[in-house]
């Protein structure tokens, strides 16, 4: 179990000052190699990472923006796609679509050839939802996200990070044996609900939180992603999505704009 930092952030960008043998896909000192996810710390100047959590960045892609990747690529990977039998043409529901995880999650299921719904909050985020690969986006101030995609069949495989009120809804938009995964409770974690869906339509509902896991577990993860989803940043098919950066000694203003909720895909600190 790796140990637990205070200080913030888990994805960092840098150049690597000292590696060893077992950094091979990374190279030394190269300014395209430490794209990695951390344990904690990146807001420090400097950072150990594990070997096997450092990624290349993806051709095409510079250094801010690949800095942007790891752990929402990390998350939505491991939770929606690794060894994990994608249903052909799948109804996949993303909450929180315009934010870091639902944008990564967009793309990834669009490419992978789901038909991706996704809520959030304003016609501005639902056009920037379906730019960048959403079947749908559905303005939940003004629409019942569970109604539509149960007409369209219900959901295969639902990401929420809300919880709440949201348990109940992602029951009801479920197809048959979906899958609904957890990976926040950004709506409250208590809720009282008729849990009688998950037999009746044979659900399957998880949940996971990617720090505590090994090392190991991560440097599988990390191989999967520069295998199987690197290569699609060079073919267009997946893109960085920065909304906007901030010196470091400006993190309150970074702070403050995620906290807002204005913003659309991922907010980054510069050093």
């Amino acid at each position: 179990r790796p140990k637990i930092t205070r200080v913030l952030s888990n994805l960092i960008e840098n150049a690597i000052e000292e590696d060893n043998d077992e950094i091979q896909r990374c190279g030394n000192g190269e300014r395209l190699n430490n794209n990695a996810l951390t344990n904690g710390g990146g807001y420090a100047e400097y950072v150990a990472v594990p070997a096997g959590q450092c990624l290349p960045v993806p051709k095409g892609l510079n250094l801010t923006d690949a800095a942007g990747l790891p752990e929402t690529y990390f998350t939505v990977w491991n939770n929606v796609f690794y060894q994990q039998d994608l249903p052909q043409s799948g109804n996949f529901l993303v909450h929180g679509g315009a934010g870091g995880i639902g944008s990564t999650a967009i793309q990834l299921g669009a490419a992978f050839g789901l038909n991706v719904f996704t809520t959030c909050s304003s016609s501005e985020k639902m056009a920037f939802c379906e730019a960048i690969g959403a079947t749908r986006a559905i303005n939940y101030k003004e629409e019942d996200f569970s109604e539509i995609v149960s007409e369209a069949g219900g959901a295969h495989i639902i990401l929420d990070m809300l919880g709440g009120d949201y348990v109940a809804k992602n029951f009801a938009a479920a197809a048959m044996d979906a899958r609904l995964i957890q990976v926040a409770f950004n709506r409250g974690p208590k809720v009282e609900i008729n849990a009688l869906p998950i037999m009746t339509k044979r659900l399957a509902w998880t949940g996971s939180t990617l720090r505590p896991r090994s090392a190991d577990f991560k440097a599988a993860i990390a191989s999967d992603l520069l295998d199987k989803v690197w290569p699609l940043f060079e073919s267009g098919k997946l893109r960085a999505v920065t909304y906007s950066t901030f010196p470091l000694e400006k993190a309150d203003e970074a702070h403050a704009l995620m906290e807002s909720s204005k913003h659309t895909g991922k907010i980054l600190l510069t050093l």
